[in-house]
């Protein structure tokens, strides 16, 4: 089977045959020795058995029928991989040199790899050591690969050969054309990459050593005989190269097939591969620089390829060709690749290999970081584009994807990652905040044993690097735990850090030193090599670092000194003059020796001078010779005080010899003398040696060398002392030869020499020695340019020496050097121009403050010779110290710019001079490359502008911007941004925001602002979208590269504009520009502005809505990946922009969710997909569209079209999506959520909008192929989706799911009833809450769609459904239960009742289900109230009711409604009777029930209500009224409906109630009188007025009629806050009534108070008192005022104590109204002023001003103020003093009175007052009265009798007690009893009457009782009807007082009794009627009657009789009452 090497043998049968025979052979027999399972595996993969099959089909089927024998093929094979390997690879295998053989072999290979690849692989691994051993290929030799590619026959040596390309340099234009398919071309063959090329000769050139054939051709055995020695030779040659070409093709042949097998291998099994892959990688790539085998190389190196993530495979070979182009070093290739030319066709162009790679590798990384082999495997291909020397556009996804890899467990290539990283930062420090963390993160992974190699960013030339990698190294686990062991390497490295030359580097590493914590150690070999360092700042490390180690190592000193020198010898060049590329090591000595100064020993000075002499100082390097000097200068300063007579003779003696070679000799001479020099600042100033020294220091001043004369100058200043005698000589001396000299060096040094001088003598020295004056006259010497310049140079050397003490003369020497700018001789000129420079260096902050002012005033100067000298020095500034620089640059620049368009050539040539000088200290080399451009932008903006921006958009920064730049770029930029076209504004822009990522320092920025930010902002609100996005950027840039700190106003101003009103383009440039500034400031800056804009997009102006959301367009462009954070609190304000009424927030809005979509479709699906399709759901139907047609968005993408199809017409089953497409949306989305999605969109195609049912079905069709297929498919969902829906609080959602499932159920009816019923009833089965409620609604629609035909089937499972629905245990069930039980009554109608009503009765009995069923009832009630109440009531209010019942009829009258008013008189009775049950478990239901009846009584029904609750209030039983009144207030205090018609009856009814038996039926009428009038608004209070006195006057009566005689006092009125219900009535009556309103409120609130206790109107006093009052001081008609003063009265009475706050006022009030025109207003005020007497404890003042008033006043007004006087001293007489009493006493005048009323009032004051009166003061004023009553005036007569009468009523027991005063008043009345006129008998009557009553009461000892009744009874027969009637009441009043007192006189009264009963008066019938009563006492019965009949006819007797008992009001009273 093997065949032979052109292919199999003919003897071979067909391979379908031979296949099939080797299965058939296939026993398990064959596997007992490896070399038979071997050989099978040969076989069955041999190309006769498999031609035209996959390799391994033979295979698998042999495995098969092992399997079906039961034998484990598997199993045996793994039980020896090792020999199974062996025999494959072996000389039987792959080695065998047979073709077929091999091919099967390899093919084995591959299918064993399959089959067992963790047991096989190991073993492949140890083989392949053995097949890619490369140590016999790497000793091949150049003529070796020339003689295997030289033909055989053929020498190597020869012409007409084969050239190969060996050498990589000259294969690169062939590689080139190689891979440029990658870039452009990809269909050549990639076997070609490493095809040799053949280099043919001309056709008709003879090719050496061929002979012609017939000579060549010999007889058989014929000895050539002709041949030659060279032919010999050669062929012996031949021979030779013959074994060496058969040796390199064995070799290659090896390789080859090794190569081969590790291909065939890893495409086996690439899985297993993938964790070598980095080892095997590393054998492969090793072979691609091989000449015999690099295209087998590269085929491995494609398959090795194919092993990388799943993510990367698609790009196997682009890694492949890219990572052969980097280990065959073709590095230009690359650049090509990368750094591809931008132009206009860019979007044309294909990308390269490398983009792609990049890109794949940005993809790949989206969902997490790459396995770590992966990332070994590629990182050489990211290593050698961040090396590239400039950065590339792959720089910032290559660093992102890094960034990715740094996991401390992931096996990486740290410390090439670290290298590639320090490389990129010290190249761009831009990308320094995105490096620094991704280095920590890469040390915290390594070991001990790395931390050598990633300290190697200490030696990098970059400051931010070093730093970087201290601060990073920190992160090291072994650093971190000080657990790191000494290493001499490690702690060099350490060291150097530690003396690092930045100080901030030195102090962080520090840290580092303590992590260590070891000591540095004696070998300091480190040290030493990085003395020899490239870098400056590692040999200055090095340097410091040796001096600190010997410091701390004395003993170590010598032989660092030994090495030093030694060193210092090895890297001398070999000739003096040569090329010298060792000098850096030459100076790290000289720094070493600088920093070791301090160190050195006496002992070392000698060693160390001989040295520098011997050595040092000649050395042919002037910066290593510079060095030198400083460190000789520094050890001297250091050891020279010490050691002078050491080192001195050293330096004599050299001085003293001569050297041979002159020119070496005059360099150490010069180093020597500067030794010289400051070792003599050690001698003593009087020592000769100073002032040789001196001498010798001047004379070598001379040398041309700068650096000599600087050093001299720097030694002459402490050896100056010793020369204050000669200091005018020495200066003279300087300036003669500054200013005299021929040669240039000898002037120069003089300057150099006179300013070390100045300083050695003192800045005095300038004046004292004329120094200033001198160099004056030198500059202004036109004879001399040499004096000239000399002085220049003078004013340059001294201002470089002095520094800032010269400062004070620069303002002087300025016009001097203005002068000299424009000297005719150009070295005067280059003079001045270098003093400017070094004046100009040496200003300060405050010198340029003064400098400046001056130069740009004279550019204002019309002499244009000032201009151009001023323009000159305003150039030197350019080199003034940085930080003056940066401070001047902004001002002098553009004054530079006006300049150029001088109308002098000289000005603007020195304009542009000056800026060129300017562009001449710009230390960026890009910039500097482009100074020429820049200027031209500058000189000429109209025609270059735009030429200059484009040049500065195509450099690639490398280097940061320093000042001087950022003066010339910023012109040009703000010239840019104040261009028309869109285009060079937005170029303008885009450097703006590269700005501060340039600069040096970004506060180098801060003077540019001003000039800047407003014309950025402009452009911020361009039209042009394009250059708003660019100006945005800058923006973003601008702040976050200088700070918020300098743009305070920034925010707030883009805020501003984002709210602004004028125009959506500035909006949207506002928004846009805020987003990147957000993006700048970082995520506390958006957190802390999220909630403001957030809540701006809720603002009511649409413009701030507007600009708000139009702001969430640009952030998630802005933000990125971070943005996604905040979808969930921002995605609510988009939605509810969407459903704004304004077109353009709308718009916004929509735009915003749009962007959302584009860029977080794939990534942020699960945050976006939910609440787009809670919007969809949202009550908002423009909520709903915006979220269907966002959610078509995300749909299209996913499915991967546009969504763009016209669907127009047609079937809602056809769709224009494909299976593809619906595949990819499950895919991606999985099957659940994708059915979920597309219910949501089926059920708003049922929208109640008709744009949202446009859109969800422009959706559906789009995303949907087949309709009845996809419904099928979701209808679970789409059910739960519908129940949901259904069962949601929303409305119109409900309503949408109403539509759809209606939707449903109509068009495929019967086809979906089926699947739906079941559904439902299930989900009420086993559903929760809401499922549960959405089925009952979901069954009401289908029950509303479906025909009755179609339902009647199912009709048997539907009543027991909703049945079961109405008991379930959630309300909201039964709520939905209930509508459906409605919809299914119109179907079923009465049977739905008949089955489901009796079920729900009798379950209310059943505790369990009482609860539920109620509920059951209610909801079908609610909805067929009419036909179900009839059914339910008659069961419900039967007798007796239980509190079962009673809530029942509650619960179902909530959803009744007004469907109870026809049935009010069936439930309210038995409710309101069971409201007064004793049982507590029935009156709180019954109450309750009852309530809930009269809340749900609507208009219609309330006068039913009403007259129930009235007629409930009139019962005979209390519990019922106590209830009625109850369910009134209820009624009143909760009820909406308009009961104003009500409350008059109410208050009426309410009132009457108050005087109620029952106390708890009077609590609820108070109750609900309090409810009633709360009702009423109070502007209608008063409207009540007269309702509420008629009931108060009601009740009042019917309270009288109860109490009998008694006070009459309303038990109502007796509560606590008994007034509150009714008083605001009569008070808002009083305060905003009309006249006749307030008298009836003021009437009837003193009825009120009259009948209330004066408990209860405690409280309320104060609060009806000042509106009293208040009302009574206005401006009102007296029955206003009487009638307030009337209520006054009668709370003074019952209010008492209380009213003591108001009693100045009222005093005040009262006395004021006596003076009243209206007499009932001064009656009450009287009357009222009395009563208040009692209140008062001073009535002395009051009483004297009544009799003040009384005095003052007259008529009516003397009739009150007697009367109030009457009153005081009824109630306050006690507390009167003498003196007033007797005041009082003058009152006897007004007996006289005309005035009858007058005089009564008189009378009855002084008859108050008798009872205060002693005994004398008694007779007194008896006796006065008694000589008035004898007056001939009648009327004084009359007023005496009346004085007597009142003083008998008030005073009786003092005038009984004493006998004279008796007999006197006997005697008056007597002799009135006479007078003649009749008002005088009369009171001479009721005075007789008065006395007699005393007697007959207290049976004191008086006049003869029968004379006095002979007295009376004489008067009773007078012909006067008022006597005669005032004579009875008199007997009458005796009678009641003591009968027995007058029954002895009964035979004398009763006839004339007799005869006045029949007295043509009236009033003395009536009287004697009364009179007759009481004397014969007829109340006592019969008897009594029976006796009367002696003087009574027996019908008047027994008439008489039945009268009252107290129904005589008549009494002796002598009360002033209101009138």
């Amino acid at each position: 089977m093997d065949g032979t090497a052109d292919g199999p043998t003919a003897s071979i049968p067909h391979h379908e045959v031979v296949a099939k025979a080797l299965i058939t052979l296939a026993v398990p027999v064959l596997f007992d020795e490896c070399k038979c399972r071997a050989e099978l595996l040969f076989a069955s993969h041999h190309i006769s058995v498999v031609k035209g099959a996959k390799s391994d089909t033979v295979w698998k089927a042999i495995l098969r029928r092992f399997k079906g024998q039961g034998f484990n093929a598997v199993g045996a094979l793994i039980q020896d991989t090792g020999s199974l390997c062996e025999a494959l690879l072996g000389k039987d295998g792959l080695h065998s040199g047979r073709k077929y053989l091999s091919e099967a072999s390899l093919h084995a290979l591959h299918t064993i790899m399959q089959t067992i690849p963790m047991e096989f692989f190991p073993s492949f691994l140890s083989a392949l050591e053995g097949l890619l051993d490369k140590s016999v290929h790497d000793e091949l030799t150049e003529t070796d690969i020339k003689i295997f590619r030289t033909e055989p026959g053929t020498l190597s040596t020869e012409h007409g050969v084969y050239i190969a390309e060996v050498v990589a340099s000259k294969n690169i234009k062939h590689a080139k054309g190689r891979f440029k398919m990658y870039a452009d071309d990809e269909e050549e063959s990639e076997k070609n990459i490493l095809q040799p090329r053949l280099a043919t000769t001309k056709k008709d050139a003879p090719i050496a050593g061929k002979k012609d054939a017939s000579k060549a051709m010999k007889k058989p055995g014929e000895v050539d005989k002709t041949k030659s020695a060279k032919e010999e030779a050669r062929e012996l040659q031949l021979k030779e190269e013959a074994i060496i070409r058969e040796s390199v093709t064995s070799i290659k042949e090896n390789l080859s097939l090794g190569l081969k097998a590790l291909g065939e291998v890893v495409s086996g099994n690439p899985v297993v591969a993938h964790e070598e892959l980095p080892t095997l990688a590393q054998k492969v790539t090793a072979l691609l620089n091989s000449p015999i085998v690099s295209m087998e190389a590269y085929e491995a190196l494609v398959k090795l390829a194919g092993c990388v993530a799943p993510s990367l495979r698609p790009l196997a070979a682009d890694l492949a060709a890219l990572l052969t182009i980097i280990y065959t070093h073709q590095f230009s290739m690359l650049h090509e690749l990368v750094n591809v030319p931008k132009g206009p066709d860019l979007q044309k162009r294909k990308a390269t290999v490398i983009e792609r790679v990049v890109s794949g590798l940005v993809m790949a990384c989206k969902e997490g970081p790459l396995p770590a082999p992966t990332f070994a495997f590629v990182f050489p291909i990211m290593e050698q584009v961040l090396r590239l020397p400039k950065n590339t556009n792959l720089h910032d996804n290559l660093l992102k994807v890094i960034s990715l890899h740094t996991s401390p467990v992931m096996v990486l290539p740290r410390i090439k990652m670290l290298e590639v990283l320090y490389h990129v930062l010290g190249s761009i420090p831009s990308y320094q905040q995105e490096i620094q963390p991704v280095l920590c993160e890469l040390c915290a992974g390594l070991k001990v044993d790395e931390l050598v190699q990633a300290l190697g960013g200490i030696f990098s030339q970059h400051g931010h690097v070093r730093a970087a990698c201290i601060f990073a190294v920190k992160y090291v686990p072994a650093m971190k735990k000080c657990a790191v062991l000494h290493d001499s390497a490690l702690a060099t490295m350490l060291w150097m850090a530690l003396h690092d030359p930045e100080e901030s580097n030195a102090e962080a590493a520090e840290e580092l030193w303590d992590m260590y914590n070891h000591e540095l150690g004696h070998d300091f070999t480190g040290l030493f090599t990085s003395l020899c360092h490239a870098n400056y700042n590692v040999r200055l490390a090095a340097s410091q670092g040796l001096a600190s180690a010997m410091h701390e190592l004395p003993n170590s000193v010598q032989g660092t000194l030994s090495e030093l020198f030694s060193i210092y010898v090895k890297c001398l060049p070999n000739v003096y003059g040569e090329l010298d590329p060792n000098w850096p090591a030459r100076q790290g000595v000289a720094l070493t020796l600088r920093a070791a100064a301090d160190v050195l020993t006496t002992k070392d000075l000698p060693v160390v001078a001989t040295f520098l002499i011997s050595r040092a100082l000649g050395d042919s390097n002037l910066e290593v010779r510079s060095r030198m000097v400083d460190a000789g200068i520094a050890i001297i300063n250091k050891h020279g005080k010490d050691n002078v007579g050491r080192l001195l003779p050293i330096f004599e003696n050299y001085l003293n010899k001569n050297d041979v070679d002159e020119e070496q000799y005059d360099l150490i001479r010069e180093g020597v003398v500067i030794f010289m020099g400051a070792l003599a600042k050690h001698l003593s100033m009087d020592d000769p040696k100073v002032s040789v020294i001196v001498e010798k220091l001047l004379e070598v001043l001379k040398t041309p060398s700068e650096s000599v004369q600087r050093a001299v100058s720097d030694c002459l200043p402490p050896l100056m002392q010793s020369q204050l005698e000669n200091a005018q000589i020495v200066i003279a001396k300087l300036l003669e030869q500054m200013m005299k000299c021929e040669k240039y060096g000898e002037r120069r040094g003089a300057a150099f020499g006179l300013a070390g001088v100045v300083k050695g003598f003192g800045l005095s020295s300038l004046k004292k020695y004329g120094v200033m004056d001198a160099l004056k006259a030198g500059v202004e010497d036109r004879n001399s340019a040499k004096s000239r310049e000399g002085a220049l140079f003078g004013f340059e050397c001294l201002c470089e020496k002095l520094g800032r003490l010269f400062e004070p003369y620069v303002i002087h020497i300025l016009p001097l050097l203005l002068v000299c700018f424009s000297d005719q001789v150009v070295a005067v000129r280059e003079a001045a121009d270098s003093a400017a420079r070094v004046i100009m260096a040496h200003l300060s902050g405050q010198g340029v403050k003064l400098v400046l002012p001056a130069l740009l005033k004279g550019l204002e100067d019309k002499a244009w010779r000032t201009k151009q000298g001023s323009v000159q020095l305003l150039g030197a500034m350019a080199f003034c110290a940085p930080r003056q620089l940066s401070q001047c640059l902004p001002k002098i620049v553009p004054k530079l710019t006006e300049v150029l368009t001088d109308t002098h050539p000289k000005v603007q040539a020195a304009a542009q001079t000056a800026l060129q000088q300017i562009g001449s200290v710009i230390r960026n080399p890009e910039i500097s490359a482009l100074v020429a451009t820049l200027l031209l932008g500058i000189s000429d903006p109209n025609e270059n502008t735009k030429h200059s921006l484009d040049v500065l958009l195509q450099t690639t920064f490398v280097n940061t911007v320093d000042a001087p730049s950022l003066a010339l770029i910023v012109p040009i930029v703000h010239r840019g941004l104040r261009e028309r076209s869109s285009e060079t504004k937005k170029k303008g822009a885009q450097i703006v925001g590269n700005m501060c990522s340039l600069v040096t320092e970004p506060k180098d920025m801060l003077p540019y602002l001003p000039l800047l930010l407003p014309e950025v902002k402009k452009v911020l609100v361009d039209p042009i979208p394009e250059v708003r996005t660019v100006a945005a950027k800058a923006l973003g840039s601008l702040i976050k590269g200088m700070g918020e700190e300098n743009f305070k106003d920034l925010v707030p101003w883009l805020l501003e504009t984002l709210k602004s009103e004028s125009s959506g383009v500035e909006r949207s440039g506002a928004a846009q520009g805020l987003s990147e500034v957000i993006a700048a400031l970082g995520d506390a800056k958006f957190e802390s502005l999220l909630p403001e804009i957030i809540q701006g997009c809720s603002h009511q102006r649409a413009a701030v809505r507007d600009g708000y959301l139009t702001l969430f367009k640009y952030l998630p462009t802005a933000l990125g990946p971070m943005f996604q954070n905040y979808l969930p609190r921002v995605l609510p304000a988009i939605l509810d922009g969407l459903a704004d009424e304004n077109e353009s927030v709308r718009d916004a809005a929509l735009g915003a969710g749009h962007v959302f979509v584009e860029h977080y479709a794939t990534t942020s699906l699960p945050l976006l997909l939910p609440a787009v399709e809670e919007g969809i759901f949202n009550d908002n139907w423009r909520i709903r569209q915006s979220s269907v047609e966002l959610l078509g968005d995300l749909l299209f993408k996913v499915a991967g079209t546009s969504g763009k199809v016209v669907l127009e017409g047609g079937s809602d089953d056809e769709g224009a999506s494909t299976e593809a497409q619906g595949r990819a949306i499950v895919d991606v989305l999985g099957k659940d959520k994708r059915n979920e999605v597309l219910a949501a969109v089926y059920m708003v195609r049922s929208d109640v909008s008709l744009t949202v049912r446009q859109a969800a079905l422009h959706v559906w069709k789009t995303v949907v192929a087949n309709t009845p297929k996809t419904l099928k498919e979701i209808m679970p969902v789409l059910m739960k989706t519908l129940i949901a829906s259904l069962a949601s609080s929303s409305s119109e959602r409900r309503q949408v799911a109403g539509r759809s499932l209606g939707e449903l159920v109509r068009k495929l009816g019967a086809r979906v009833l089926p699947s739906i019923i079941p559904i439902l009833a299930e989900g009420l089965r086993k559903g929760d809450d809401s499922t549960r409620q959405g089925v009952c609604i979901g069954l009401s629609e289908v029950l509303s769609s479906a025909g009755k035909d179609q339902l009647l089937t199912y009709m048997s499972s539907l009543i027991p459904t909703i049945h079961d629905a109405l008991c379930d245990s959630v309300s909201e069930v039964r709520v939905a239960a209930g509508m459906a039980f409605s919809t299914l009554f119109k179907t079923a109608g009465m049977q739905a009742v008949d089955e489901i009503v009796p079920k729900l009765l009798s379950a209310l009995e059943v505790d369990e289900t009482s609860e539920t069923a109620l509920d059951g009832l209610k909801q079908i009630l609610s909805v067929r109230t009419s036909a179900v109440l009839p059914h339910i009531l008659p069961k419900l209010v039967r007798p007796p009711l239980n509190s079962l019942n009673a809530h029942a009829l509650g619960a179902l009258a909530e959803v009744a409604g007004p469907g109870l008013n026809s049935h009010l008189s069936t439930i309210l009775p038995p409710l309101i009777s069971a409201m007064g049950d004793k049982s507590q478990s029935i009156e709180p239901v019954a109450r309750k029930a009852a309530e809930t009846v009269t809340m749900v009584v609507d208009e219609e029904g309330l006068y039913l209500l009403i007259s129930e609750l009235v007629r409930g209030l009139s019962e005979a039983q209390a519990t019922v009224r106590r209830g009625s009144a109850y369910l009134v207030g209820f009624l009143f205090k909760n009820s909406k409906l308009d009961l104003s018609e009500e409350v008059p009856n109410l208050i009426t009814l309410l009132v009457v109630m108050l005087t109620d038996v029952d106390s708890s039926a009077v609590m609820a009428a108070w109750e609900a009188l309090s409810s009633v009038t709360g009702s009423i608004a109070k502007e209608n209070l008063p409207n009540y007025v007269k309702v509420l006195r008629d009931a108060v006057s009601t009740a009042r009566d019917k309270e009288r009629r109860k109490r009998k005689g008694l006070p009459i006092i309303i038990p109502g009125f007796c509560l606590p806050k008994a007034l509150q219900p009714v008083l605001p009535i009569f008070l808002q009556g009083l305060m905003i009534g009309s006249a006749e309103l307030r008298e009836q409120a003021a009437e009837g609130l003193g009825e009120l108070i009259d009948v209330t206790s004066p408990e209860a109107l405690k409280p309320f006093v104060v609060s009806v008192t000042g509106p009293l009052i208040r009302i009574i001081g206005d401006r009102y008609s007296w029955q206003v005022k009487s009638a307030i003063l009337a209520t006054l009265g009668i709370i003074i009475s019952k209010g008492g104590i209380a009213l003591k706050p108001f009693l100045p006022q009222l005093q005040t009030t009262f006395i004021k109204c006596l003076q009243d025109n209206a007499r009932p207003v001064r009656s009450r005020a009287a009357w009222a002023l009395g009563k208040l007497a009692s209140l008062s404890t001073r009535v002395d003042p009051l009483v004297g001003d009544l009799l003040n008033g009384l005095q003052a006043s007259s008529g009516g007004v003397q009739e009150a103020m007697l009367v109030a006087l009457k009153g005081v001293l009824k109630h306050a007489g006690k507390s009167l003093s003498s003196p007033v009493l007797t005041r009082v006493l003058s009152l006897q005048e007004y007996l006289c009175s005309e005035d009858d009323e007058v005089r009564g009032s008189a009378a009855r004051a002084l008859g108050m007052v008798s009872q205060f009166l002693k005994e004398d003061e008694l007779k007194t004023l008896l006796n006065e009265v008694s000589t008035k009553g004898q007056s001939p005036e009648w009327t004084a007569r009359h007023g005496a009798i009346l004085a007597i009468s009142s003083i008998l009523r008030h005073a009786a027991s003092h005038i009984f007690s004493t006998g004279l005063l008796l007999s006197v008043c006997l005697e008056i009345i007597k002799a009135r009893g006479r007078d003649d006129k009749v008002p005088v008998r009369q009171s001479a009557v009721k005075s007789l009457g008065r006395l007699m009553i005393h007697q007959a009461k207290t049976s004191q000892t008086g006049p003869p009782f029968p004379e006095l009744m002979s007295l009376i009874v004489a008067f009773m027969k007078d012909e006067s009807s008022d006597v005669r009637r005032q004579a009875l009441v008199s007997i009458k009043l005796i009678a009641k007082v003591n009968a027995d007192m007058v029954s002895p006189f009964l035979n004398t009264l009763g006839p004339v009794l007799g005869e006045r009963i029949k007295d043509s008066s009236t009033p003395v019938r009536l009287a004697a009627e009364r009179c007759i009563f009481h004397v014969m006492q007829l109340s006592k019965g019969t008897e009594a009657v029976s006796a009367s009949q002696k003087f009574l006819s027996g019908l008047d007797a027994r008439r008489l009789s039945k009268q009252p008992e107290q129904s005589d009001e008549s009494n002796d009273s002598e009360e002033d009452s209101p009138i």
